[in-house]
């Protein structure tokens, strides 16, 4: 009998170093999760992303701190100059050298692929809302990454969709020439063929270009229903100031931003941008949540209202905390999965989901730019055309080729 409580009491002991031993494992070290916001601070893309997605970052801290005081958060910043090569150096060395747990926003499709690859198999988490390539979660998507606001199959699907069940049914694609830009006119294109649709031309042009007379040249002689811009910040803003110039939507063409923001139309004024469609994951002034974020962010930002790539860094932020403190962890394939077993909620994109490929899911909405005179405001842009059903915002999961999906 002795020797048999004798083995019992070894036996809890053994299991009990064996629980403590594992507890110690999943513990957050130091009980402090470091975050680096990877923007855009100094290029075309700054006034979209960069001191404001920071910000938006420190507002999802300051939220998250309401709920779990006594987890220790740290945060900072890196300028990845729109350059794979320099965002991929930053990256590795917040990995290896600073012990980043989670890197933020990464504006730029390119540089956010080079992001992918060195956080994959690492404990560093990539919540990625700035960049715009559906491969993230797709044929590259990696157990370390959660996908946020938009890509380029929902902004194309959104958009195309809603124009061509209005009988535009004619299309002509004025291209960014990089992998973003292709993405965008070859998800669009699809919709269109599929609907009955037809592409009548399209033309590339070299980012950063100051001269789009010859490719709205060639638009306007397609006699196409729609003029689409697939490119983004300041190639679209320069397009749609153009457009304008030559008389594009005065001669009946529809104008379609593929990708626009809230602060580019800012950028434009809403003379030469009323009328544009384009589709947006989130619009400050949407409801009462979204109005008091977009006041606090404006404290931070000098007046701006935050863009839907900013409140994706703020929503991304929040749920990624959430996550690490319920799995009191700060390893990426722990909080990840986490991220993905928890419902989302927060007041800029509701209650949402992180899906087997790390897409986020959430509600789409097809704008129209507002004429001046139906502008109450600063800031007052958008009239909301269409909610876009989360069920139908993004592309289906078994159409992504992503290797975690189980077939």
């Amino acid at each position: 009998m002795a020797k048999q409580v004798g083995g019992f009491c070894m036996a809890a002991a053994a299991l009990a170093v064996l629980m403590a031993a594992s507890a110690a494992h999943a513990e957050i070290p130091n009980n402090t999760v470091k975050l680096g916001v990877l923007t855009d601070l100094s290029g075309f893309a700054s006034d979209s992303t960069g001191v404001g997605s920071v910000a938006a970052a420190k507002l999802a801290i300051e939220d998250f701190k309401k709920e779990k005081f006594d987890l220790k958060v740290e945060l900072i910043q890196g300028d990845h100059q729109n350059k794979a090569d320099i965002g991929g150096a930053l990256a590795r060395r917040w990995v290896d050298l600073e012990k980043v747990d989670a890197i933020l926003d990464v504006p730029f499709s390119s540089v956010a692929l080079a992001v992918q690859e060195v956080v994959r198999g690492t404990k560093t988490a990539f919540i990625a809302s700035g960049p715009g390539t559906s491969l993230l979660t797709g044929e590259k998507c990696s157990p370390n990454t959660v996908h946020w606001s938009y890509d380029t199959w929902s902004l194309a699907h959104g958009t195309a969709l809603a124009l061509l069940r209005a009988k535009k049914d004619t299309w002509f694609f004025v291209t960014a020439d990089y992998a973003f830009g292709h993405s965008l006119e070859n998800d669009a294109a699809a919709v269109v063929k599929a609907e009955g649709g037809k592409v009548l031309g399209a033309v590339r042009h070299p980012t950063g270009t100051a001269d789009f007379s010859s490719f709205l040249l060639q638009a306007q002689a397609s006699k196409a229903k729609v003029v689409a811009l697939a490119n983004a910040v300041g190639d679209t803003i320069n397009s749609v100031k153009q457009a304008s110039e030559f008389g594009l939507q005065a001669g009946g063409q529809e104008l379609a931003a593929l990708l626009m923001q809230v602060t580019d139309v800012n950028a434009i004024g809403l003379k030469v941008a009323k009328g544009l469609y384009l589709t947006e994951a989130f619009y400050w002034d949407m409801n009462d949540g979204s109005r008091q974020f977009a006041d606090r962010f404006a404290a931070l930002t000098g007046g701006k209202r935050p863009t839907m790539i900013q409140a994706g860094v703020y929503a991304g932020t929040l749920h990624y905390l959430r996550a690490a403190a319920a799995a009191n962890s700060s390893d990426a394939k722990v909080v990840v999965a986490k991220m993905k077993e928890m419902p989302s909620r927060d007041p800029l994109f509701g209650e949402g989901k992180v899906r087997e490929d790390g897409r986020h899911i959430h509600n789409m909405y097809l704008f129209q730019v507002k004429a001046p005179e139906d502008s109450k405001g600063p800031w007052d842009y958008y009239k909301l055309i269409q909610t876009i059903p989360a069920a139908e915002a993004f592309r289906p999961l078994a159409e992504g080729n992503c290797p975690m999906v189980k077939k």
